[in-house]
């Protein structure tokens, strides 16, 4: 994926690492536009940051997808850029299906059908295009198990073995997909995230996404220095010590 010239839509970053790449994006020189469900917070966005679109988006309402998609298409007719932002992160204890069922469904809602929907409402457009880029979002929880997000480690997953299978299917298209793989970074991802200083700070984790994207822009997987101990724990043949020390020092573990 080329760092400028684009244009680019991410659904999901009114905040955390969604707006925060969405910014860096637009330094570089690229048209992007914000998608997220609050009128509200999207135009104090276009307010404090000129020159950024917005487009109201619900990741997990099949219908506001097939809309925002038109509105999107609509007013940006050179978009060559879907970055699937958008994802839900909650803790569950599954001892008993009245404490996880509903979270874990609205999880998989949210997490692998809205990347999954907003792919099918763009991705007629996008293999028009000359160059075109589809950016999922995976996580390090995808290849080692934080125990008590299940429903996210497996939402996180399927993104992964999803992104690695159409990047096969649209080989013969103009279309690349990249997969972003983050680890724990200072959001409010999770109640308490902001404060972990275990995970990385915001600004660094950017800084180093967009580094890897300039210097690698044929990359299939970008991969920050801080998630490559969960990413290839099974190749380095020490998972079962990722998996205790991961679930050791996460504080939402215990």
């Amino acid at each position: 994926m080329d760092i400028s010239g684009n244009t680019i839509f991410i659904p999901g970053s009114t905040s955390g690492i969604g707006l925060a790449l969405a910014l860096e994006l637009r330094a570089k020189g690229n048209t992007v536009i914000i998608g997220g469900r609050r009128a509200e917070l999207l135009e104090k966005i276009a307010a404090e940051h000129p020159g950024i679109g917005t487009v109201r988006i619900d990741t997990a309402d099949p219908a506001s997808i097939t809309a925002a998609a038109e509105e999107v298409l609509n007013r940006y007719p050179d978009l060559n850029v879907l970055v699937t932002m958008a994802g839900i992160m909650h803790i569950e204890d599954w001892h008993q299906p009245e404490s996880f069922l509903a979270s874990a469904e609205s999880v998989v809602t949210t997490n692998v059908l809205g990347p999954i929907r907003l792919i099918a409402a763009f991705i007629e457009h996008l293999r028009a295009q000359p160059d075109a880029t589809i950016v999922t979002v995976s996580s390090g929880l995808a290849f080692a198990p934080l125990k008590v997000t299940p429903s996210y480690n497996a939402s996180k997953a399927a993104i992964h073995m999803l992104s690695e299978s159409i990047r096969l299917q649209l080989t013969d298209t103009s279309v690349k997909v990249v997969e972003l793989v983050p680890p724990s970074v200072r959001t409010e991802l999770l109640p308490g995230q902001e404060e972990n200083e275990l995970a990385m700070p915001l600004d660094e984790f950017v800084a180093e996404v967009m580094a890897l994207l300039e210097a690698e822009p044929e990359a299939k997987e970008i991969q920050v220095e801080r998630v490559k101990f969960l990413r290839h724990g099974e190749a380095r043949g020490d998972y079962d010590q990722v998996v205790r020390t991961l679930n050791a020092s996460d504080p939402h573990a215990r």
